[in-house]
């Protein structure tokens, strides 16, 4: 848990400091954070197959072991600095052995670069260093690039505007539309949290 501490600074200011009792130095870390837990101590909190053995408090002891200045940044609560939040269940073996091919890497990966190359002409005129991405964006940009229909404003009443806007903007790109359209939206809203234990 003490390493995650460490975290904390790189998250939110996007630079690492090293400190030593000569001085200290200041180095990029503009990263990407992808983590996952277990959702109770048993592990099966939540499955549709087999039941938790675990009692609610001892789920919200467990997930409370991660402190709360980590989980803003990163954690499933309604003002999380995460912009994309994935609740992945158990997948039967004999699913994933029948799957008959579907979109190879070298695909998916020409449109995320495709997408990349949208993000970082759309971003080249502002003259900000570092933004390079949609995920770099604040709000001005956001209120700049992101702008939606009504049936899109009525979605977003429900949702943290920014949060939402942004992985939404980025599904956009990756279908190749220059305007977000309601489904893009739709589809960003099923990545935010649902909530915790109840």
């Amino acid at each position: 848990m003490r390493n995650l501490e460490t975290l904390r600074q790189p998250l939110e200011d996007k630079v690492v400091t090293i400190s030593r009792a000569s001085g200290s130095l200041t180095f990029p870390a503009n990263f990407v954070a992808v983590c996952a837990m277990n959702p109770c101590p048993c592990g099966y909190y939540g499955d549709e197959r087999k039941e938790c053995t675990c009692s609610p408090s001892s789920v919200q002891r467990y997930q409370k072991r991660i402190s709360g200045p980590i989980m803003d940044r990163m954690a499933p609560c309604a003002h999380c600095m995460s912009d994309i939040h994935l609740q992945v269940r158990r997948v039967p073996y004999e699913k994933p052995a029948s799957l008959d091919g579907g979109e190879s890497s070298a695909v998916i990966r020409g449109r995320v670069e495709t997408a990349r190359r949208i993000q970082a002409a759309r971003f080249a005129g502002l003259g900000k260093a570092g933004m390079l991405v949609n995920g770099d964006m604040g709000p001005a940009e956001v209120q700049q690039f992101c702008s939606t229909d009504e049936a899109g404003r009525n979605l977003l009443r429900a949702g943290a505007y920014h949060r939402v806007l942004k992985p939404t903007r980025t599904i956009a790109d990756l279908t190749g539309e220059e305007a977000i359209r309601t489904e893009h939206l739709a589809e960003a809203l099923q990545y935010r949290p649902r909530g915790g234990v109840g």
